[in-house]
């Protein structure tokens, strides 16, 4: 049986900086957008709107790195009347729930462990 092959985006160590930070923009996009519908349907400022939504894809990007959970929030972003819902702060919500990364325990300081070397599957 064949593995699928995922593309191997960078993904930064998920701290509790960068998870609020994700989770701050996140929440202040989605309040921005709801609580400025008016000016963001389907007129002069849905550009505004796309450009926010863009904005805020780099930046949960950058800060988390690639997530499943982050495509639904462009699709849904990109409809009229669908982006009503807090659907980056539900993904951010999702991409961070298990929290920050465990710092990394450098196991080649210890005296008798080998790293072990990785083969590739194909």
């Amino acid at each position: 049986m064949d593995m699928i092959n995922v593309p191997n985006f960078h993904s930064p160590k998920h701290t509790r900086l960068r998870i609020f930070a994700a989770r701050a923009i996140a929440m202040t996009a989605d309040a921005i957008q709801i609580a400025l519908l008016p000016f963001f349907a389907e007129g002069a400022a849905s550009p505004v709107n796309d450009v926010l939504d863009v904005l805020v894809a780099v930046a949960m990007f950058w800060l988390l790195g690639f997530n499943w959970a982050f495509l639904p929030s462009i699709v849904a972003e990109m409809i009229p009347f669908v982006d009503l819902a807090p659907t980056w702060t539900i993904a951010v919500f999702f991409a961070t729930r298990k929290g920050a990364t465990p710092a990394v325990q450098d196991n080649f300081s210890q005296p008798g462990v080998k790293p072990v070397e990785s083969k590739v599957v194909g």
